[in-house]
């Protein structure tokens, strides 16, 4: 659907998580054979700071969520691929 309204002209937004150097080096050249500029927002967020956020959600999970475990989003954050400089200059 995305590359569809890219390939209109329409801008896009992908709010996904993007984790590995990969996933997003595919979805900047799959824009680019579009014809598209592709733009990485990051916010790299303290790992004190996402815990803190996480407890706060298992206090109160929205309707249909579960409890997540601070020692599982600690191993899936350990294979979180941080943007390099250089991936975030080419914006």
């Amino acid at each position: 659907m995305a590359a569809r309204a890219l390939s209109l002209g329409c801008d896009v937004i992908l709010d996904f998580g993007f984790w590995m150097r990969e996933q997003r080096d595919l979805y900047k050249e799959k824009a680019a054979s579009l014809g598209a500029k592709s733009e990485l927002h990051y916010m790299d967020i303290p790992l004190d700071e996402l815990r803190r956020r996480l407890a706060l959600r298992n206090a109160n999970p929205p309707d249909g969520a579960f409890a997540i475990p601070v020692e599982m989003m600690d191993r899936y954050i350990s294979h979180f691929q941080h943007p390099t400089r250089d991936e975030l200059r080419q914006n």
